[in-house]
């Protein structure tokens, strides 16, 4: 096939030496089967900005580190150069999630470059030995959707151990292959600990698993793990091999509105006390008026 435009730098550089047919085109990029040497690859070519119908949210940017407050300003103002530092940044986000996750243990594919929006990474292959096909294009047995919703659970764990949410995940970017579940497409991760919306992302994460393998085994879409391991997280104990039940209990007590309204008003009066303090300490007090006592000053 004709070698697109992105991928003729790849071929210069002796990266890519074919490009054999386009995998998929999917809202953020265009993934094509490339050989390189023996080795069958994919290089996944990023859309621009305007030809992507994922949107980069300002949920997924937050905590999202930028080189320097030059880049930030841009960014903020969205100057032809701040939206390409933006731009710029969106893709190098998956590429450091994929080598950060690999590191860690989940099963993602294997990044090897990226050079000019172009990604060339692993490709995930079925017994045939073609691409994977998606969770979204097979039928399981119940146990089988057991055995790979607790696999999934588990890459999960492991992303919040590395301190990412991967914040898209469904049946269409998990892979299929001979050993299992392989998550995909990460330009969307978020760090846990700098974005607020860490956790609704990751309960949004486990929902969407829960109701895919539900469908084959139904009990699993009453499970709640996503609560139990953000608990864990935030309390430091969260690790790779921490034994999750599933199951979660909602804290039931009421709230004591008057208590916290008591604390408001006693917070109040204590503030204008010090503030009277300060001002008699400073002017003095009112004619006819005591000076206040020391533990006021």
């Amino acid at each position: 096939m004709k070698t697109p435009k992105r991928i003729e730098p790849l071929i210069e550089d002796g990266l890519v030496d074919e490009v054999l047919r386009p995998l998929m085109s999917g809202k953020e990029a265009a993934v094509y089967v490339v050989r390189c040497g023996q080795q069958l690859r994919c290089a996944k070519v990023y859309k621009e900005a305007n030809k992507r119908s994922f949107r980069q949210a300002a949920e997924y940017q937050e905590g999202r580190k930028v080189r320097n407050s030059r880049q930030a300003r841009a960014m903020a103002k969205g100057s032809k150069y701040g939206r390409k530092e933006a731009e710029d940044a969106w893709q190098n986000a998956e590429v450091a999630a994929l080598f950060r996750l690999a590191s860690a243990g989940v099963r993602v594919p294997k990044p090897f470059d990226f050079l000019d929006g172009v990604l060339l990474m692993e490709l995930v292959a079925g017994e045939d030995g073609q691409a994977a096909p998606r969770l979204n294009d097979v039928d399981l047995e119940p146990e089988q959707a057991r055995e790979y919703h607790a696999f999934v659970i588990r890459q999960i764990v492991l992303m919040l151990c590395a301190g990412l949410v991967h914040g898209d995940l469904s049946e269409f970017n998990v892979l299929l292959d001979p050993e299992g579940p392989v998550i995909i497409d990460l330009p969307q991760a978020v760090d846990a600990a700098a974005n607020n919306h860490a956790f609704s992302m990751l309960e949004r994460d486990v929902a969407n698993m829960a109701h895919y393998f539900g469908r084959f085994a139904p009990e699993l879409k009453e499970t709640r793990f996503a609560r139990e391991m953000w608990s864990l997280y935030q309390a430091g104990e969260l690790q790779p091999d921490s034994v999750l039940s599933g199951q979660w209990k909602d804290d039931e007590h009421t709230a004591d509105v008057n208590g916290v309204m008591r604390e408001i008003e006693a917070a109040r009066i204590d503030d204008e006390r010090r503030k009277a303090a300060r001002a008699d300490a400073e002017h003095g007090p009112t004619k006819g008026e005591e000076p206040p006592p020391p533990w006021m000053q």
